[in-house]
């Protein structure tokens, strides 16, 4: 199980293991000092050590204190972790964390994000994410997880309806109500700007068309105000505005779910939903009016 480990971490141990080319020139990695590097960070102390020192330089006594734990147990894990190469002392005796011990903390939040919402992803996965986005997997940590389809909806309509500048969104099927689509055109007609990625499979309601002609969506389209694009698949939904942003990973199964999502307003978060969104963008192909059922 080491390499899944590695493959989350995205090998960031590496400062400490023996690198290895083996015939075909691929890298390898010594799984006995990858095992004895994870080690390390397999303590609750020494992990609120590191979390600490993470915000700010703090001395052994001041975490001791905080962490409600004697100094010399506090003293004997601030010399496991120095020794390990994650942390390093200054002249004044604060303590603060290498650039190794800054780039293993950055990656601890991905095994924290998949464990803090591990009910959810017992039936969900990362779909076909690119590798550079789940290696930045653990911003997505702060979500607030909306499980059923009305709630889902709702914030759905939340952020459309909080838009002030643009709405953003991958989409697997349309899920709007006669409602969202009338926020929707709301916002065209103060010019927010609408950009939308399509699934070629992607399930339109039955009322589309007479919705879409009552409320003067062809102009907007004309106008620019809304774009549109496809993908051959899409497995992973996402909708974001200026502020806020959610994100749905697809089923186990790889089928998209719209009956729960992850929802925040952190930066990051949206950061995270904004990237990826701006990565399918640039890949997604010419909309085709033709293919949508």
């Amino acid at each position: 199980m080491w390499w899944k480990l590695a493959r989350v971490l995205n090998l960031t141990l590496s400062e400490g293991l023996d690198v290895l080319t083996s015939t075909d020139g691929k890298v390898d990695y010594n799984s006995e000092d990858l095992a004895k590097q994870l080690f390390e960070i397999s303590s609750e102390q020494r992990l609120n050590i590191l979390f600490r020192l993470q915000k700010q330089k703090s001395t052994i006594s001041k975490i001791a204190k905080e962490l409600h734990a004697t100094m010399p147990e506090v003293f004997r894990n601030f010399g496991r972790l120095t020794k390990a190469g994650l942390i390093e002392k200054d002249p004044d005796s604060n303590y603060h964390l290498t650039l190794h011990g800054r780039t293993v903390c950055a990656n601890l939040a991905s095994l924290l994000f998949v464990k803090n919402f591990e009910k959810y992803f017992k039936n969900h996965d990362y779909g076909d994410i690119p590798e550079k986005f789940i290696q930045r997997i653990g911003v997505l940590s702060s979500a607030q997880h909306i499980k059923g389809v009305v709630k889902v909806l709702e914030v759905w309509k939340k952020i459309h309806d909080q838009a002030e500048k643009y709405i953003h969104n991958i989409l697997a099927e349309v899920p709007y109500s006669n409602d969202i689509i009338e926020v929707v055109a709301s916002q065209a007609k103060k010019n927010t700007k609408i950009c939308s990625i399509f699934s070629e499979s992607v399930i339109i309601p039955d009322a589309r068309k007479e919705l879409f002609d009552k409320l003067g969506f062809k102009k907007f389209i004309q106008n620019g105000i809304i774009e549109r694009k496809m993908r051959k698949d899409v497995k992973v939904i996402v909708l974001l505005n200026e502020k806020e942003a959610c994100i749905m990973f697809p089923t186990r199964d790889g089928d998209a779910n719209m009956s729960e999502m992850l929802y925040s307003g952190d930066l990051q978060f949206h950061e995270w939903c904004s990237d990826y969104f701006k990565d399918c963008w640039e890949n997604a192909t010419a909309f085709q009016e033709g293919k949508l059922k």
